[in-house]
């Protein structure tokens, strides 16, 4: 590839042809992306599950009760037993990884006592699982139209419903999937 493509922070949006159950109409926010390959966390997935019920799974108490029925996200089909949580950048946590001066994707248990405790980010989204691509799988798919991509915002992973998620992301872009056929092709 000549002009590698960083996707790093950037929302991959699932075109309507793309009929893979573990795809069907996601937004997926781009933690890392180099020449190894991809990884992200979808964003509109939820699992069905509260914050308390994984919290009991790890041994962790709820101590601030409104926090509990937090949803909790299918963040894709690799490792569905492992947690990520996307936030704003502030308190030191033991996994972090930085993804730009305004997110940040920590895997470690801290940051959801500290989130139970009131003392972690304002903002969160906790997931199970992610989103993983070989070296150049990503950057195949977007060229098979599988993906509209483009920068990400905040405000969609933490201020707007799940299921507005994949259109907020695409009107991003000027696009209103309604509008796209579900047959892709190349002209």
């Amino acid at each position: 590839m000549n002009n590698p493509v960083n996707l790093t922070n950037h929302f991959l949006i699932a075109m309507p042809a793309l009929m893979d159950p573990n795809f069907y109409h996601t937004v997926t926010y781009i933690c890392e992306h180099n020449e190894e390959g991809a990884m992200g966390i979808i964003i509109n997935r939820p699992a069905g599950l509260k914050l308390s019920e994984v919290l009991e799974q790890i041994d962790i108490e709820i101590v601030e009760e409104k926090l509990a029925d937090q949803p909790i996200y299918i963040g894709g089909p690799v490792q569905p037993d492992r947690g990520f949580v996307i936030h704003p950048p502030g308190s030191i946590w033991e996994s972090t990884l930085q993804i730009n001066d305004l997110l940040n994707i920590t895997t470690s248990k801290d940051i959801l006592r500290a989130i139970t405790e009131r003392k972690g980010p304002k903002n969160s989204l906790v997931a199970l699982g992610y989103a993983g691509w070989g070296a150049g799988q990503l950057e195949q798919e977007i060229a098979d139209n599988t993906w509209l991509s483009g920068p990400a915002d905040p405000d969609i992973i933490f201020h707007c419903s799940a299921d507005k998620r994949w259109a907020a992301a695409a009107k991003l872009l000027g696009v209103d999937l309604n509008l796209i056929s579900s047959v892709a092709g190349h002209a």
